[in-house]
């Protein structure tokens, strides 16, 4: 197999480079505030059928890859919900199972390997804490170290999960987009890969594993998946990986995705409907959707629209009520986020087909911010001393 850089933008070809990010033609035309231009991505050339391995489909050689256990997640087949929804091909892609608890390990893998391969012992990055977490876990069993930059309002536990790995980490004033103008700031002047969503092009290449492994898992191609958006780089992921699997006979057609929003998060839905990318104050709980300027916007938004997906909002009481459901009726804890992508099913369940195989990703492990949790449950009202002080 062989592999290149193709530009989302103007098409351009380029060779595989540590420092080439995105394309510096198109990159010349970038506006503060607005969403990357000339994101990059892997074209593959080669044959694949039915038994590939995802090692053999990226850009990396396997020796480089990090000695981490990153992907084959649980498929979960929810017998309770199938039943309760009247769907019996409903399916919950586990991500939370990942080493460090999210999707984001998928990206965080791929980059550390492009970084050994190229001998570079330093990353950096922004991120909303996920992502910070994910990096700085797998940099630590690469050996590398990793410089984080985090906006104030990440959740406590995403904080301690980064530092326990050993990452330097920069609490910002600000936002994420704040947290990720920074961090490319930092990069240019003190070196390091940056590994900042969509802007390296081994983030979406190594989100696109999860489809590859749904395929494998499946056999066959979903008919809807449903990804929780912020940034827009893992709904741009999963459509590479259906992408390159059609490119190679694989499967015959990409299945429909929809994007997942929350009310107060919904950049990529309003440019959807027709609004273009206005820069607007983000705020919901879901935090790992929770970003003002959509960084993969034009490059996932080019996909939506080519491949028939559709872009949807959830309100932040159905993203509790989603994942008091999920948790109660399946036994999976997953963290807001990944709640989202299971509201945003069950808001639109009743226009789909009940025969259709759909699965949700539930991007991240519930403990990783266990506050936002609390909103969905009822906390015993006192303690207890014997039994005689239960009703």
């Amino acid at each position: 197999m062989k592999f290149n850089y193709l530009c989302s933008n103007c098409g351009q070809r380029f060779e595989i480079e540590p420092r080439l990010m995105v394309c510096p033609g198109c990159s010349r035309d970038q506006a503060t505030d607005r969403p990357l231009m000339g994101v990059l991505e892997v074209e593959l050339h080669g044959t694949a059928d039915g038994s590939f391995s995802a090692g053999s489909l990226l850009p990396v050689e396997t020796k480089y890859f990090p000695p981490v256990p990153v992907g084959r997640t649980p498929l979960w087949e929810p017998e309770n919900l199938r039943r309760e929804l009247g769907f019996d091909y409903l399916y919950i892609k586990d991500d939370g199972a990942n080493p460090t608890g999210s999707l984001k390990d998928r990206a965080s893998f791929l980059v550390s390997a492009f970084a050994r391969k190229h001998r570079i012992g330093d990353i950096v990055l922004a991120s909303t804490g996920n992502a910070g977490s994910s990096m700085a876990g797998i940099g630590a069993a690469a050996g590398q170290k990793v410089v984080l930059f985090l906006p104030e309002s990440a959740p406590p536990a995403k904080l301690v999960q980064a530092l326990q790995y050993g990452a330097t980490v920069y609490r910002v004033a600000g936002t994420y987009d704040d947290a990720y103008n920074l961090s490319l700031e930092y990069s240019r002047q003190r070196g390091g890969m940056n590994r900042n969503t969509a802007y390296n092009p081994m983030t979406t290449e190594g989100k696109k594993t999860v489809s590859l492994e749904l395929y494998q898992q499946l056999r066959r191609a979903p008919d809807y998946v449903f990804v929780a958006t912020g940034d827009g780089c893992v709904l741009s992921g999963v459509y590479k990986g259906f992408r390159d699997l059609r490119k190679f006979g694989i499967i015959g057609a990409i299945p429909t995705v929809y994007s997942v929003q929350a009310q107060n998060s919904d950049a990529l839905y309003r440019a959807f409907a027709g609004g273009g990318f206005e820069k607007k104050s983000a705020g919901t709980i879901a935090d790992s959707i929770r970003v003002d300027v959509p960084r993969n916007g034009f490059h996932a938004l080019g996909q939506l629209r080519k491949y028939g997906g559709r872009v949807i909002t959830v309100s932040d009481e159905m993203i509790v009520k989603a994942q008091a459901e999920l948790s109660r009726s399946a036994g999976l804890f997953t963290e807001p986020a990944g709640a989202a992508a299971f509201a945003g099913f069950l808001k639109v369940r009743k226009s789909l087909r009940a025969d259709a195989t759909v699965v949700v990703l539930a991007t991240g492990n519930g403990l990783k911010d266990p506050a936002a949790a609390v909103r969905g449950v009822r906390m015993p009202a006192k303690t207890i001393r014997s039994m005689n002080d239960i009703p």
